[in-house]
């Protein structure tokens, strides 16, 4: 399964480029690319795991930009 979401409150290229890293090493996780431009995440992970993948991405984003939120 592959979703985009956009994003808030992203301040930097930089973090996006961290978090993308980070996010690129969970398990789980097929591929993700996160555009500080248009504030936008898309996500490919396993359809049976993507829930709990997007849950894991979205505790890393915390650690790298913790005002950063996933908009559903």
């Amino acid at each position: 399964m592959k979703k985009s979401f956009k994003l808030e409150e992203l301040d930097c290229a930089n973090c996006a480029a961290k978090m993308e890293a980070a996010i690129a090493k969970l398990p789980g996780v097929k591929k993700v690319a996160i555009n500080f431009m248009a504030q936008k995440m898309i996500l490919e992970a396993e359809d049976d795991q993507f829930d709990e993948v997007l849950a894991l991405a979205q505790k890393k984003m915390k650690e790298v930009e913790p005002d950063c939120e996933i908009v559903m």
